[in-house]
């Protein structure tokens, strides 16, 4: 079988399946064909029996779109993704839907689609790569040895992601990260140069990329030597850039953006099947080009090389090879649940008033002791988040990847997608913190963790108007709330000490929910608690403090609004009232939990209040349409954060009054 009728088989695939869709993307799949095919039989360590084989390459499709091109490749090497799921392509429940799925498709390492985040992804995954490799490598065992493929396009290059990613990318020397460029000069609107002049090769060459090429990227040989170059390099990524025509093969539609988002249509598939001599049908390879394609026999012998390896290195480093593979398999120490009780207790004795921002970095301090896979980093506020601890080293210094720590830069987007890819890669538990305002810049990111089923933790400090003199650009009002419609996501607003402690162990513990722990800039009081009120912390929403089995008035609190309505409660008391305070770090986690315990913490025949110094629409669902939300509909101010709290009428006076008004 040659490489070419196993690049045409490609082209013919995604055009059928497209055709069949009514829907999709041909043109890049028939245009990096050659790329493809020429990665994936020559270069690509994989093994279609086992998607997951620990050193496997890994190879992102940061143009998700042309994932016909990743379909095409996992169908013909041997991976389970069959001739049916190839003619299912975007329908309801298949493998293949119209951009790779994390865990739908064997094969596929990430989501990808929102252009660029794949490139972002695969940064991470090479980061993670080199740390380990640092870690557990030793003399004549290299266990951790593996490239990071991506294939990216005009789209992914011009999203402002691809300059933080691949800027940070060139200063850490990521060698063994390497970029291939689809350099076809068309997108959705047409050509590119209207839009989209400048010099690639020059840009990379500033950030510290090895830059190959332009080659011939229908050439294989071509395609051959330039990755074979850059493999050779060792201590910058390499980007080869690869002229290509979009819709290679189609007489009609060659080149042009029609061959872009759309099905090129049966008369012009035909011609074609007439243009590649391929006298099939629709959706039918001949045998021989799988014969020639299927890499499960040099997929097994890879796989079985470095397994061989491994025993090799288990039999020297017992201890060092139970530490790689629990790692690896994202599973945490055996006794993590006693890890966070030990926590909570060393909480509980020092009872500290300090910022969550503070309280932060002593639990972080804590679980690093116990968490050798902890990754953390900030962008660009080390010193304002806190989000580094004692024993924390910077990995990106004089490209050194002994460390636990990288400085991201002015980056939160990029970062947060750094992120995803590490957390996807294996072996590392990592985090990367900001202010609360900026999780706006990595939105996206946000979200495809949360789509994709990862657990990366997202640590904001400086939430809401407590940010004080920055002023109102800085000061995050509906942040939090927008942060708890993201479906699948944890998001955490600690009052003090013992609830960041707890919203910490929550987030480590996750293995398919990501986690945004939200902080304050401002010192909170320690609050006591007995031991159920403490062991209720984890459901995220929980009674606080009660006077009354059945309560005539429930007042709900986050953050550092727990301490005011706490004097809101004990005003109330005095005054006769049956009051019931619950605290709700968690109401992602609390709406998880089972109805009787939700009604018991909220029940639905009290008059209820939400106190919460940001927007109030979140809250209705929890006050009902009579209930009352004291909270923040409009933008700070700039002044010291004790009088933006007093102007607002976030103090214990002013919450009193009002509830007292909504009370009568």
């Amino acid at each position: 079988m040659s490489n070419c009728r196993f690049s045409d088989a490609i082209r013919i695939l995604s055009a059928d399946a497209v055709e069949k869709a009514k829907s999709g993307h041909p043109g890049m799949p028939m245009g990096m064909a050659e790329i493809g095919s020429v990665l994936w039989l020559k270069h690509l360590q994989h093994n279609p029996n086992n998607p997951k084989f620990t050193n496997r390459d890994r190879f992102i499709l940061s143009n998700g779109h042309g994932s016909m091109l990743l379909y095409s490749l996992l169908h013909l090497t041997g991976y389970d993704v069959t001739i049916d799921d190839l003619k299912n392509f975007r329908q309801l429940g298949s493998k293949t839907p119209g951009h790779p799925e994390y865990g739908y498709t064997d094969g596929v390492e990430t989501t990808t689609g929102p252009l660029g985040q794949g490139l972002a992804n695969a940064v991470g995954m090479a980061i993670a790569e080199k740390m380990l490799a640092q870690e557990f490598n030793r003399p004549g065992l290299d266990i951790v040895d593996h490239y990071t493929y991506v294939f990216v396009g005009d789209g992914c290059l011009m999203e402002g992601i691809s300059h933080e990613v691949c800027s940070l990318a060139g200063t850490m020397g990521l060698d063994k990260l390497i970029v291939l460029y689809d350099d076809n000069g068309i997108s959705i609107d047409g050509e590119v140069e209207g839009w989209f002049s400048e010099n690639v090769a020059k840009r990379f060459e500033a950030y510290n990329w090895q830059v190959v090429g332009p080659i011939n990227g229908h050439d294989r040989s071509e395609i051959d030597q330039a990755i074979i170059k850059a493999k050779a390099e060792q201590k910058r990524p390499s980007i080869i850039i690869c002229k290509t025509q979009i819709g290679k093969g189609s007489p009609n539609k060659v080149g042009l953006e029609e061959s872009h988002g759309s099905p090129l249509g049966e008369a012009e598939i035909e011609l074609v099947r007439k243009e590649l001599d391929w006298e099939h049908q629709a959706f039918h390879v001949p045998e021989q080009i799988y014969q020639g394609a299927d890499c499960k026999k040099s997929g097994k012998e890879l796989e079985d090389n470095w397994n061989k390896l491994f025993a090799d290195y288990k039999d020297k480093h017992p201890e060092l090879a139970a530490e790689f593979i629990r790692r690896i398999q994202h599973k945490l120490p055996q006794n993590f649940a006693q890890i966070i009780k030990d926590g909570i207790k060393l909480v509980n004795d020092k009872k500290e008033t300090i910022a969550t921002r503070k309280a932060s970095q002593n639990a972080i301090e804590f679980f690093a002791k116990h968490l050798p896979e902890l990754c953390g980093g900030s962008a660009d506020l080390t010193g304002s988040n806190l989000t580094r601890w004692s024993t924390a080293k910077i990995s990106n210094e004089e490209n050194n990847f002994t460390g636990n720590y990288i400085s991201y830069g002015v980056r939160e987007f990029g970062m947060s997608a750094i992120l995803n890819g590490i957390y996807l890669h294996g072996g590392l538990k990592p985090f990367g913190g900001t202010f609360l305002m900026f999780s706006e810049y990595a939105r996206n990111a946000l979200r495809m963790a949360s789509l994709m089923k990862i657990a990366p933790i997202f640590v904001y400090t400086h939430d809401s108007i407590g940010l004080g003199e920055d002023g109102p650009t800085h000061q995050a009002v509906e942040q939090t709330a927008t942060l708890r419609l993201i479906p699948n996501m944890h998001v955490w607003r600690p009052c003090d000490t013992l609830e960041t402690l707890v919203a910490w162990g929550h987030a480590l513990s996750q293995d398919k929910t990501p986690s945004s722990l939200i902080f304050s800039r401002q010192n909170l009081k320690f609050i006591e608690r007995d031991e159920t009120t403490q062991a209720n912390i984890a459901k995220g929403g929980y009674i606080l403090r009660s006077n009354s089995k059945k309560p005539e008035v429930v007042i709900i609190a986050t953050g550092s609004e727990v301490e005011l309505a706490l004097g809101a409660f004990e005003s109330l008391v005095a005054t006769g009232k049956q009051v019931q305070l619950v605290s709700m770090p968690s109401t992602s986690v609390f709406d998880k939990q089972e109805a009787t315990y939700k009604q018991q913490v909220i029940p639905n025949n009290a008059k209820i209040i939400a106190i919460e110094a940001g927007v109030t629409d979140i809250w209705h669902k929890y006050v009902g349409i009579n209930g009352l939300v004291i909270g923040l509909d409009r933008f700070g101010e700039s002044a010291p954060a004790k009088d933006l709290f007093n102007h607002f009428g976030f103090t214990p006076e002013k919450i009193l009054e009002r509830i007292n008004q909504f009370l009568g």
